[in-house]
């Protein structure tokens, strides 16, 4: 594991840098921010979607939408990773990995954050789009003793449009962001560095998900959040469909599904981000305080 400082925040007592974890031969690149003055509450892992990179976390458009600077302000270590694929990774997983070689191969990852820092009361999952696929899938095989919860965002069970359509395939707008007034100014521009190319596999597996979340969902026993964003036009969100998706949730003790006002697909770069964070971190905080929350079994 590796680390590269970068500049810190003015007034702000945040230490954030870039590292590298080593997940069993495979190097994946990572975002970093934790407290300087005291031990972090818990460590929050966070998996961008398809097409992005760990920068999406970062506020590349305005400080205020940043999930790392809000965590690490707030007490917690925030971990944003480039999945299998993507970042330092691309050269060596040139067709990137599907969604369960990329749940074993994150989740090496964390163990090796677990054991070289710090993470407090336990490791607490934030996925969005592609990335709450194999948060689900680590959630599911147990392969992380810590973890606490999962809050996922513009991720559900149905789909309302099929990832296999020449235009979604290629990239839709209206899809991905929604209305461009519930985005900062420049946001198009700042974002061209956290944009990467989706690869091969993990687009081929999107089409399956319906099918794999049907099948690994009964096996999830941590709490979960699902929020969908009001522009949100990948994913069945009526009644029915939202019912059946928190029914095949049986084993997981608590299941909330919220919806976020003023907020497009890619909900951590516009406005409604803070607004988003803070309930994701809200809802870390409740898992936090649940019997055992993050004890490691002793096997």
């Amino acid at each position: 594991m590796t680390t590269a400082p970068v500049a810190p925040l003015p007034g702000r007592s945040v230490d954030q840098r870039h590292i590298t974890l080593d997940a069993d031969g495979i190097m994946l690149s990572a975002r970093l921010a934790q407290p300087v003055h005291v031990p972090p509450r818990a460590l929050i892992v966070a998996l961008h979607g398809a097409g992005m990179s760990a920068g999406y976390f970062d506020g590349p458009a305005h400080p205020e939408t940043s999930l790392l600077a809000i965590a690490a302000e707030l007490g917690f270590a925030v971990v944003a990773v480039d999945r299998p694929g993507y970042g330092r990774s691309a050269d060596q997983l040139p067709h990137g990995q599907g969604v369960v070689a990329q749940s074993r191969t994150l989740a090496a990852a964390l163990r090796r954050l677990v054991d070289g820092y710090e993470t407090g009361a336990g490791v607490f999952l934030m996925g969005h789009s592609f990335g709450c696929k194999p948060a689900l899938q680590i959630a599911a095989d147990g392969t992380v003793p810590e973890l606490v919860g999962l809050d996922l965002s513009g991720c559900g069970a149905e789909y309302l449009i099929s990832p296999t359509a020449p235009a979604t395939r290629a990239g839709s707008r209206k899809l991905n962001w929604g209305p461009l007034r519930l985005y900062p100014p420049g946001t198009f521009r700042s974002s061209a560095g956290v944009v990467a190319p989706a690869p091969e596999r993990e687009l081929a597996d999107a089409a399956q998900w319906p099918e794999v979340f049907a099948a690994l969902a009964e096996r999830i026993s941590v709490p979960v959040r699902f929020t969908f964003a009001e522009h949100e036009a990948w994913w069945r969100r009526d009644h029915q469909a939202l019912t059946r998706l928190r029914d095949r949730l049986a084993a997981a003790p608590r299941v909330l599904i919220d919806h976020q006002p003023d907020a497009g697909h890619n909900i951590s770069l516009g406005w409604a981000a803070r607004a988003y964070h803070l309930r994701a971190l809200g809802f870390a905080e409740e898992c936090l305080r649940r019997p055992g929350a993050g004890q490691r079994e002793n096997i």
